[in-house]
């Protein structure tokens, strides 16, 4: 008798897995590296970006050279120096190693030049890129799409699950 209870309770728990399991979640996976490599916007932005960089990078290098410099006249003229004199080439270097700083601050700081720029000319290209990947979504009925280019945990995927091309297609880029 106890055998038949369990044979009917392991039928039951099956019916009822079955209709779960018709409901079960569909993912996808796209190559955001991938696709953003296909936008000519995003490479000529990418590109004004670091032309902007480097600039500002020689900016800050060259008043970097000048603290520099100003300090190795000031360890040869030392020996030669008053007290006041020395204090004021100090308060000088002391001054131009502050600039440089407070100038690499302003260009590449958490708040600084670089990144308001950059959030300037690529968040309209996200925003574009992760509204195409919600269409597919929606299209395709996708409740989850992982980003496989920043995803290290994952080891291997269908081909056939990857929405790249599609989302390209969404922004009037074909491949």
């Amino acid at each position: 008798m106890k055998k038949y209870l369990v044979i009917a309770v392991a039928v039951i728990a099956a019916i009822i897995a079955i209709p779960n399991s018709a409901n079960a979640q569909k993912f996808a996976l796209v190559d955001m590296e991938y696709v953003l490599q296909n936008i000519p916007a995003y490479e000529v932005a990418n590109q004004q970006l670091n032309q902007m960089s480097q600039r500002w990078q020689k900016e800050v290098e060259a008043v970097a050279q000048e603290a520099e410099t100003l300090y190795k006249n000031y360890q040869s003229e030392m020996v030669y120096l008053t007290d006041a004199q020395k204090k004021a080439k100090e308060a000088e270097v002391v001054a131009k190693e502050k600039q440089a700083a407070e100038l690499r601050n302003k260009y590449f700081g958490p708040e600084g030049d670089l990144y308001k720029l950059r959030t300037t000319m690529m968040q309209p290209i996200q925003e574009d890129v992760y509204n195409a990947v919600k269409k597919v979504a929606e299209e395709r009925g996708y409740q989850c799409i992982f980003d496989r280019a920043s995803s290290s945990d994952i080891i291997f995927a269908s081909p056939r699950i990857d929405v790249s091309n599609e989302v390209l297609e969404k922004l009037g880029y074909s491949k």
